[in-house]
């Protein structure tokens, strides 16, 4: 069985440059993942976006979830929750500190716009992922009579003590992202790292 981390996995797939990361084929890297162990389901976890929030990515996540759990029947979405936070802008402070530093001063007319738009952006309106990770955390374990064999599909460590409770419990634990992670290597039987060209046989277009 695969969890799918779907926040993790979707921003290391960018970072390492991953072509195309909405176009991959979950059954096919499912298959491959497993190679001659019998796939007996994938599970994606993503925090579920709110259409008021943004419509089209909303829509294109909805899209996007669709089409993955039509790929195959034993692909499962899991949707938690986002939430708006504030935060501080960093680079509404850099500006402030590059201002503060110089020394010739600006044109007044400059500096004063400057300033207006460092007050106007100093905070970000960012959203949060909430529930995701315990959601994969408790099925990992609730689901641990179904499968012989986790693979986590994420590099975060927070996962470190949900994979060594069921390796604890017989199971055999895989991890596999483009990123890689210390603290997963450790608990893991393997830490599959896939590199770009891993990908190239995994996408829906692809025989």
């Amino acid at each position: 069985m695969l969890f799918v981390d779907g926040n993790n996995w979707y921003h290391s797939l960018r970072r390492n440059a991953v072509r195309a990361p909405f176009e991959l084929d979950y059954a096919k890297i499912s298959k491959k993942l497993v190679g001659a162990r019998e796939w007996v389901q994938t599970r994606y976890y993503i925090g579920a976006l709110d259409q008021e929030w943004n419509p089209h990515a909303y829509k294109e996540q909805r899209r996007f979830l669709d089409r993955l759990t039509r790929t195959d029947s034993r692909i499962a979405v899991a949707l938690g929750r986002l939430e708006p936070r504030r935060e501080v802008n960093p680079l509404a402070r850099e500006i402030r500190t590059l201002l503060a530093a110089r020394a010739a001063p600006l044109d007044v007319s400059l500096a004063m716009e400057l300033d207006r738009l460092v007050a106007k952006h100093e905070q970000l309106v960012v959203l949060r992922e909430k529930a995701v990770d315990i959601m994969l955390a408790v099925d990992l374990m609730r689901l641990r009579g179904s499968y012989d064999t986790a693979y986590l599909l994420s590099a975060d460590g927070d996962f470190t003590p949900a994979l060594e409770a069921v390796a604890a419990e017989g199971a055999d634990v895989f991890a596999a992202s483009p990123d890689v992670s210390y603290a997963l290597r450790q608990v893991v039987r393997t830490f599959i790292h896939l590199r770009p060209a891993w990908f190239a046989d995994c996408y829906r277009d692809a025989e």
